[in-house]
């Protein structure tokens, strides 16, 4: 398609002055759209004008069509906006291969080329922000991620989490009135120095897990409790008691006699394997036709076809000998000859020098499992764990299943101290979900007189913070979004971390082929930590 402008002249790219006087013309052949599946291609007659303005540094320029050529372009504006909008959607090899089927021109590299093209829209002044901290490097590389609460698009990155960074940028936005923030200190520091006209929100998952860990540390206190519950015996199942006739008894004597069928998702298999092979076989097809027909291999199928039960195919798992067979009537006779009152370490010496070559490991597993001290009762449960009864005084009750609420009753029965701690847990529990933050003086004047240090100490982080907790709890901003955008930015910088080692990896397989010395990681060359 044969196009050219008809305008008189254009303006100098450099000067903005209007020439209309033509150094000459050359044809552009711009790619464009497909029609009706055809490839389209434009020969545009382009002008080359002449500036004369002196203290412009062009001499000559070539006039641009607009929303139809761009300098340099190989593509109409239209075509670039097409290969964008697939890059949007679907990037990378998807995009390639659905440019293709459009009958468009573009790479992958094409489509991210194009996507990194479009202008960013425009942002406008934020009123609420949500703020937060990342990790490049634990321990060593953070940085501060801000995006705006109410469109969750990020607006800035900086490069460290302190609060002279992030003081000056929210000097710099007068207009924020919301603060969405965790309970680190510099935020909050940097929030009242440099935006006192802005609402600071404490966010509720970060003041419900900091309550987790001031739970923790009190059942961590009162861990002596938990060394003297008393034993808590389970409820015995109900015993059903089903007459059996008289004639019948013999038969079920002979059915209680003979072994069970073995059960499980293999023996289900097996099962409906030996069933559809044999009814083949019953139908006339060979062996290699049935082999050819399931996709089996024909030894496979011989195996089923020699079956005659789908038992049979079963297979018998008997235990694998041990480096400590021939040690266990020793262990056996010893066991019984102290009483049960010899360690797992005085015997593995003995076999030890007897000829015993395996590991201590083995004869502890063995032990247990075998050997059982005479006259002896059932070692009584352990105690549960710390982290255990957080997470029975933390969760919801309906989340709980039922030995872990007769458990969870048992503690509190036993020890008032945790008691009182659930009972704050809580309310303040109701006061999160509901958003009901009037309520938060009694709860935490509650809480500091309860004689829980750590719920007392966490009563008093919250007193020093009052206004951002209050409004927490009473407003719905909270810094889920933020959130969300950390975890983006972590994961892209473990793909590109895991990009770079697999690159160096490949090359080391590589140089030593072509006869090079390959760098060592970190040297010259890459660094995982850096930016």
């Amino acid at each position: 398609m044969e196009a050219r402008s008809t305008t008189d002249g254009a303006r100098c790219p450099g000067c903005g002055t209007w020439s209309s006087r033509v150094h000459g013309s050359y044809l552009r052949f711009p790619a464009d759209l497909p029609s009706a599946g055809r490839r389209v291609v434009l020969a545009l007659r382009v002008r080359r004008l002449a500036c004369f303005a002196r203290s412009c540094p062009r001499r000559t320029f070539v006039e641009q069509v607009d929303g139809l050529t761009r300098r340099h372009g190989q593509s109409t504006e239209r075509l670039r906006s097409a290969v964008a909008a697939v890059g949007l959607a679907l990037a990378g090899r998807a995009g390639e291969r659905m440019v293709r089927l459009l009958g468009l021109r573009g790479s992958r590299s094409t489509l991210l080329r194009r996507v990194m093209e479009l202008p960013d829209l425009p942002v406008g002044a934020p009123t609420a922000i949500g703020v937060d901290d990342f990790a490049l490097r634990k321990g060593h590389v953070y940085g501060t991620v801000i995006i705006d609460a109410t469109t969750h698009r990020v607006l800035d990155l900086l490069p460290d989490r302190d609060a002279s960074t992030l003081g000056p940028w929210l000097a710099d936005q007068p207009q924020v009135e919301v603060i969405c923030r965790d309970r680190a200190s510099a935020y909050a520091e940097a929030a009242s120095s440099d935006a006192p006209q802005a609402q600071q929100i404490a966010d509720r998952y970060h003041l419900w897990h900091n309550l987790t860990q001031a739970v923790e540390r009190t059942v961590l206190d009162h861990r002596s409790c938990l060394n003297s519950l008393p034993m808590i015996e389970p409820e015995p199942e109900p015993q059903w008691e089903t007459p059996l006739p008289a004639d019948d008894s013999a038969d079920v004597e002979e059915e209680i006699e003979q072994p069970a069928d073995p059960t499980g998702r293999m023996a289900e298999r097996r099962i409906v394997h030996h069933a559809l092979v044999h009814e083949l076989l019953e139908r006339g097809m060979s062996m290699r036709e049935v082999a050819r027909h399931l996709g089996w291999s024909r030894y496979t199928i011989r195996r089923y076809a020699h079956a005659a039960r789908w038992q049979d195919m079963m297979k018998d798992r008997r235990p694998r000998a041990s480096k400590l067979d021939p040690f266990k009537p020793y262990l056996v006779r010893r066991w019984e000859e102290t009483g049960g009152k010899i360690t797992g370490r005085v015997l593995f010496e003995e076999i030890t020098a007897r000829g015993y070559r395996g590991g201590l490991t083995l004869l502890a597993q063995w032990k247990r499992q075998a050997l059982i001290a005479p006259d002896s009762a059932p070692p009584p449960p352990p105690p549960p764990s710390i982290r255990q009864v957080t997470g029975w005084l933390t969760r919801h009750p309906a989340g709980l299943t039922l030995d872990e609420e007769v458990q969870r009753k048992a503690i509190l029965a036993h020890c008032p101290e945790l008691d009182t701690a659930a009972g704050l847990v809580t309310s303040f529990a109701e006061m999160l979900t509901r958003l009901e933050g009037e309520h938060l003086t009694e709860w935490i004047t509650a809480a500091m007189t309860s004689g829980l240090a750590g719920i007392s100490t966490f009563a008093a982080g919250l007193n020093n913070d009052y206004d951002a907790v209050h409004a927490g709890l009473t407003t719905h901003w909270n810094s889920g979004p933020v959130e969300g955008t950390v975890n983006r930015i972590i994961l892209w910088n473990q793909l590109c971390q895991a990009a770079v080692v697999i690159r160096w990896l490949s090359w080391s397989a590589v140089w030593p082929l072509l006869g090079q010395r390959p760098l060592q990681p970190g040297v010259g060359q890459i660094h995982l930590g850096s930016r």
